[in-house]
């Protein structure tokens, strides 16, 4: 017959290698770094305006990447109508809860289309990509083209300025959007502004071959850090 005292020794011994290898475990959980994030700020034209949420460039880009194996999380911060004042007023606490390793900014054409200038808008715009850029986060500024009807000299000086901030604040640049989509009325909805649903894997297109670089050099300090 077993003493009791051996018997309740293995006992208490078992409790504590079962509770030493859980606390092991939650230790190595909560160190593990989370994935990667890219936050979008943008307007209607990254908020899947007069589309189904799940058929704009967004959450399609959402697909490419689990596609492409990359780790990055979506945050789609896009709401229709927004400024590039309204987006610098969002911004800090987007950045102080997310964390994006990539910024992708997508801003500016409802400035033009209220007829704002240019520099107003530009200077709006630098500053929403430095304060990107200064938490570290790689940046892709997203440009527009306004409609013709603004006159060829403000609608030119509209597009110029996107180069200049790109240029000025070392972000990455996709010039237009909409590029090869608003030229055909096909691709586009009633209102002539924004992109139909037939439209949006263009928009990716558009967006994907500036965009991967910053991905594939922030999965890999993700992947070194980890």
């Amino acid at each position: 017959m077993r003493s009791p005292c051996v018997s309740s020794t293995s006992a208490w011994r078992l409790l504590l290698r079962v509770a030493a290898l859980l606390a092991g475990l939650v230790v190595a959980t909560a160190s593990a770094d989370p994935p990667p994030r890219l936050l979008v700020l943008g307007d209607s034209l990254s908020a899947s305006f007069g589309t189904a949420l799940d058929q704009g460039w967004v959450s399609l880009l959402k697909q490419r990447l689990a596609t492409e194996g990359l780790p990055h999380q979506v945050v789609n911060a896009s709401i229709s109508g927004d400024t590039t004042a309204g987006g610098r007023s969002r911004l800090p606490a987007l950045l102080a809860a997310h964390e994006p390793a990539v910024v992708v900014i997508e801003l500016g054409a409802n400035d033009g289309l209220r007829g704002f200038p240019p520099k107003r808008i530009a200077a709006a715009l630098t500053a929403l990509v430095e304060e990107a850029q200064a938490t570290g986060a790689q940046v892709l500024l997203i440009g527009v083209r306004l409609p013709p009807n603004y006159g060829t000299r403000y609608a030119e000086q509209f597009q110029r300025l996107y180069a200049e901030v790109a240029e000025d604040t070392g972000a990455a640049l996709v010039p237009r959007l909409l590029a090869g989509v608003a030229e055909d009325r096909a691709l586009m909805q009633a209102d002539g502004l924004h992109p139909s649903a037939a439209a949006q894997p263009r928009l990716l297109e558009n967006v994907w071959p500036v965009l991967l670089p910053l991905l594939q050099a922030t999965a890999r300090v993700s992947e070194a850090g980890g």
